[in-house]
Parts: C-alpha cells; structure tokens; sequence
C-alpha cells in the first residue's frame, strides 16, 4: 500500500527505484565477498564490505538529519550524539558478551572496569546481557534524550541558530562527560575488542556480509518511511511549519509538537545507524560526540540536497569517499577541502546535488511541454490545408 502511493508521481517513482538500487547492492555486495575467488575480478574484499557498510550507515544517519532540517526547518549541529548513543548501547552489549574471554579474565566485568578497580556491574548495564534489550535501548535511549530537549526547547519557542547552537552544546557536553572514567563507559579508549553478536564472530565474513545487509536494510527503510512520511498530510505539516511557522499556529496547529515529533524520529534513526555502525568499525568511543562530527552530518546533507530524501545518502557517501581517499595520501589537508566543499556548495549549489538536478529536469521538462504546446497552436492557427488539385 505504501509503495502503491509512493508510486504516484515523478519524483516518488525515483525514490523508489533508489529503493531497489540500495537492497540489490545489499546483497550483491557480500555475495560477492562470500562466494566469488579472490581472484576472481568482481570480488569484493573484506575490508571494502566492512568499509562500505559504514558509508551505509553515515547514509541512514545523513537521512535523519534531513527529516528534521529539510522537512521541518530544524538545523541540528547535536545529531552526532544520538548516533554515538546508539553505538554505545550497542557497545554495552558486545562488552557483555566477551565474557571471561577478556584480558582478566572476569565473567561479567569488562575489561576496563577490571582495569579500574570496579568491584560490581553498574545498575546501567544490567540487561545488555540480551540483545533484545541492547535494540530496545538503542532506539529509546537517543528517543527519550530527543524527547527530553526538544519537550523544553520547543515548548520554549527557541529557534534558527540559538537552536542549533544548544544542540551543539548538548553533544559537547556529552562528550566532556563520556570521556570520564568513574562514568562507566570506558573513558578516553570507550568500548571495543568485540567478540561475538548473536553467538557470531564480528570477525568472520559472513558476519560482516549480514551487518552489511542489515545496514542497506535499515538504509531502505529509513528512505521508506521518510517518503511515506513526506508524501502524507502530516508531512505537508511538516512542511507548512518549516515554512510559516506563525502562519500555522495561527490556524490551530502546535507547530511545537510537529517538531518535537520529528526530532525524536529523527533520533531514532541516528540511533539504529550508530548501532549497525560499531560491530562494523569494532570501536566505540567519546570522540563520536564531538561536535566536528555533527557538523560534517550537515556537510553530507547540503552537498546531497536536503528535503531530496536520496540527496543526503548521495551526499554522504560521495564526501566520506572522498574523505577515505584524501586522508589516505594528505590527511593534513581534510578540513581545508571540507571546509571549501561547504563554501562551494553554499555559493554555486545552494539546492545540493540532487537538488539542483531535479530542478535543471524540471525546467527541461516545462520547456519541452512549452514547445510542444507552440507547435500544437500554430498547427491549429494554419488551419486545413487545401485539397491538392487533381
């Protein structure tokens, strides 16, 4: 039903050939690393599996972003801290499953709790023993922190950049307090040498082949729901408050509950992407909070277009390959080229990638109809043309 709507329209029938387009490379991806030689010329390696799966995952985080900036106005620079909470409570459960199989030895204590005297568990890390309860968490945890800022920011009128410059203050002092050893996460080094999940090495291939599946999964849903969110009433809602926020609570809207209600979706998404991100990278630490990595997300989405839905995950992965590729010969040089990317895009791209195509198709589209509606009324100002004479 869903894809039936999504179906009516240009732009949507696109969107859902993107669809197709993530879950097809879902699989052929790591069937290609499964089952081809290694000398065969389309296999993939591992390393290019586990690589890609993480650009899937910054894809589905740059989507979230856009479902607050581009449909509701909000411009979050704190988005990098619900992925970081979701990676961690991810984290917490991988820890858990190490077991006695850690450097020291202890059944339930990690390592690092060992390493700093902890004689018992917290009572926060009770019950990342059970993946069922680490997902549970994944989602509520970065939800409920969305819930909890954007109840008083919202309700508060807090707008534009005084918004965006508290939520870059939130992930900030996130980061401060996760760096913390007596905050029981780890500290500065935060939470790796994985094991196992769901009773599988993070380390074998068909492992790394299914978290790859599952990020393109979590990838095509996202899209998924931010169409179907888009294309409905709510989301001209949505729309209507990015737009004229006085305008509609002047008609009887609460444009404070349309936001809230889309930050915290959009936290959740941020959320799962962290969670499917840490068993791929193997490390989770405080330097995800940190407020540079919140800004790069707005990179991503500005370079892809936001309020395009495929713009964002274009954006994404675009800069974080190029990122990979400069930083393997000149890291020094990253953030300059960062930094001018964002100009550039400012400047002679302000729509985005996708943005900008869509409207250089639209215009081809309009001039096209235009001609052919001059053609149709000069035939018909000719009029009948005469019989030829016998």
């Amino acid at each position: 039903m869903i894809v039936g709507h999504l179906l009516r329209g240009g732009l949507n029938r696109w969107i859902v050939l993107s669809l197709a387009v993530i879950l097809a490379i879902g699989i052929a991806v790591p069937a290609a690393n499964l089952f081809l030689p290694a000398a065969h010329p389309l296999h993939v390696p591992t390393y290019i599996v586990a690589l890609f799966g993480k650009y899937l995952c910054y894809a589905l985080l740059a989507l979230s972003l856009d479902l607050v900036w581009g449909y509701v106005g909000i411009l979050s620079l704190g988005h990098g801290a619900f992925f970081a909470l979701g990676g961690y409570a991810m984290g917490m459960y991988l820890m858990r499953q190490i077991g006695a199989r850690g450097v020291y030895g202890d059944p339930v204590l990690p390592d690092f709790m060992v390493f700093l005297n902890w004689k018992e568990l917290p009572w926060f890390w009770y019950g990342f023993d059970q993946f069922w309860f680490a997902a549970l968490m994944v989602m509520v945890v970065p939800g409920l922190l969305a819930f909890v800022f954007g109840w008083f920011a919202f309700r508060s009128r807090v707008t534009g950049v005084y918004l965006s410059i508290i939520t870059q203050a939130m992930t900030y002092a996130l980061m401060l307090a996760f760096f913390r050893n007596n905050m029981g996460f780890g500290g500065n080094n935060g939470l790796t040498d994985f094991k196992d999940i769901l009773g599988f090495s993070v380390q074998a291939g068909s492992t790394r082949g299914a978290l790859f599946f599952a990020s393109a999964l979590a990838l095509a849903l996202g899209v998924l729901f931010v169409a179907a969110l888009g294309a409905s009433r709510y989301g001209k809602l949505m729309v209507a408050v990015r737009d004229a926020e006085a305008r509609t609570r002047f008609i009887g809207y609460r444009p404070e509950y349309v936001k809230l209600f889309a930050f915290v979706a959009s936290a959740v998404m941020a959320g799962i992407a962290g969670a499917l991100y840490v068993p791929q990278v193997g490390i989770i630490n405080p330097g995800e909070f940190a407020p540079a990595n919140s800004i790069e997300i707005v990179v991503w989405t500005a370079v892809g277009g936001r309020g395009t839905i495929i713009g964002p995950i274009i954006g994404a992965i675009l800069v974080n390959a190029g990122k990979s590729w400069l930083t393997g010969f000149a890291p020094e040089f990253w953030l300059f080229a960062l930094g001018g990317l964002f100009v550039a895009v400012t400047l002679f791209l302000p729509k985005g990638i996708v943005g900008t195509a869509m409207d250089g198709w639209g215009g081809f589209r309009r001039l096209r109809a235009a001609r052919h509606e001059e053609a149709g009324q000069s035939d018909a100002a000719a009029g009948p043309q005469p019989e030829a004479a016998q």
